[in-house]
């Protein structure tokens, strides 16, 4: 069966936990990412980069890597912090700025391992958020132009009510004896991810959790994550909704817009605005899900293949 190689790259900026009180003069973390590709050219000139959400990891998109690794090369990353990155020696790099620049030195990593010609970003809520920063910059050091984005269910304009719901859990690390203990206490706080097989939904927690020293197993990231998020207010969030229409608007990718129809997190009135101004997103939205679309189920999986340039949109949902 197609899989990926895990491989890292060193980021500069803060320093990670591992690395802090080292006298290291230019201290860096490190993040790690998975590699797909399936074509048997392992310097295809396009790159999909597939970024995860707030408190998931890059193997959240086995699913959709392991179909679009036919036409490309498909990276995920593990943002700082999760999965297999260095944690940070300070909590409060856990945010947007520290994200994106990682991911310019992840693409002039992959540029000058085998050149870059074509750039697609897949990115679901924190993740689409990140692929906003890059593509609403103009002039940032991307080997080339995002070609095409897809946004995850998320936009400019965040729910402060969803936005309480996630600080609810995130950060509380309880600790589970079984995988299968940790896929049912994960599954109670995420049916809004819609309806999954019991097998689907293992096969998504199997890399949610890591192993503890004295036994049993704990939720994957740095518990630390919730520091910034926590500080977060409701003016803060409201202030920073201006900044993210403007990188919105700068957008100049083709851009696909997907949306739970349940989802708490991104509202109808956001997503008709998003298919108005900027890069004008097309909108696809899915019925039975809210936040936010896993991208496991075919018919998901379909639309981002088809919006990618490798299959028909009637394979999948039809566009809202």
């Amino acid at each position: 069966m197609n899989e990926p190689t895990l491989n890292y790259v060193p980021c500069p900026g803060l320093a990670s936990a591992h690395t802090a009180g080292t006298g290291d003069a230019h201290p860096q973390h490190r993040m790690a990412y998975w590699e797909w590709n399936a074509t048997g050219n392992p310097a295809h000139p396009h790159v999909v980069v597939c970024v995860h959400g707030l408190s998931r990891q890059g193997r959240d998109f086995d699913a959709l890597a392991r179909r679009l690794s036919l036409h490309a090369r498909v990276i995920c990353p593990d943002v700082v912090g999760r999965g297999q990155s260095d944690w940070l020696a300070d909590p409060m790099g856990y945010q947007l700025p520290v994200y994106a620049a990682d991911m310019l030195a992840l693409l002039a990593h992959l540029h000058q391992k085998a050149p870059i010609a074509s750039l697609d970003w897949v990115g679901t809520s924190m993740g689409g958020l990140i692929g906003m920063a890059l593509a609403g910059q103009p002039g940032l050091p991307l080997p080339v132009p995002v070609r095409r984005l897809v946004l995850n269910d998320v936009g400019p304009v965040i729910q402060w009510q969803a936005l309480q719901r996630i600080g609810q859990y995130l950060g509380h690390m309880a600790r589970f004896e079984s995988l299968q203990q940790a896929a049912d206490a994960m599954w109670a706080i995420s049916t809004g991810f819609g309806p999954h097989t019991p097998q689907q939904w293992l096969d998504l927690s199997r890399h949610m959790v890591r192993a503890l020293p004295e036994g049993g197993l704990t939720l994957h990231y740095d518990p630390a994550i919730a520091v910034p998020f926590r500080a977060l207010t409701q003016e803060a969030a409201a202030a920073g909704e201006a900044a993210l229409w403007q990188l919105y608007d700068q957008i100049k990718a083709e851009t696909l817009l997907l949306r739970g129809a349940v989802s708490d997190l991104l509202t109808r009135e956001t997503a008709a605005a998003m298919q108005e101004r900027g890069p004008r997103a097309r909108c696809v939205e899915l019925q039975g899900v809210g936040h936010a679309p896993t991208l496991v189920a075919d018919e998901q999986i379909a639309v981002v293949k088809a919006f990618l340039g490798w299959g028909s949109m009637e394979e999948g949902v039809q566009a809202g």
